[in-house]
């Protein structure tokens, strides 16, 4: 695996940590002022995400890779493709989900971060 392609995969590995302790400040900081998820239900910003995670509305108490995850560089650009589970609550209710994830990255200066995150549900095609 090349330097760039390990540190997409390591930056990812941190971030998953980060939430799964339910650090708002620490998620955060893996995201660009402008990252957005894109999931079922639309469009999410950073500014909207982190203070569900910061007021505890949201929390993650798993969150794992269950697949090899594809990484393609493209210069100062990156992009992550894997299946992850992930558990927690959501305003009192708890969920589990296994998805399809992609992330796009861009290097700042020696860091990594995530602009835009898509989640797509995994379906078992047996």
């Amino acid at each position: 695996m090349d330097k760039d392609r390990k540190e997409i995969l390591e930056t990812a590995e941190k971030w998953s940590k980060a939430l799964v302790l339910n650090d708002a400040k620490a998620i955060g900081s893996f995201m660009s002022d402008d990252w957005v998820i894109v999931g079922p239900d639309g469009i999410t910003s950073k500014h909207d995400f982190l203070p569900h995670v910061a007021n505890g509305s949201l929390t993650h108490e798993a969150m794992d890779l269950v697949s090899e995850p594809r990484i393609e560089v493209y210069g100062a650009t990156a992009v992550l493709s894997a299946r992850v589970t992930n558990n927690g609550h959501f305003k009192g209710a708890a969920f589990s989900a296994d998805e399809w994830t992609t992330d796009v990255f861009k290097k700042v200066g020696e860091k990594w971060l995530c602009v835009l995150s898509h989640i797509t549900p995994a379906v078992d095609r047996h």
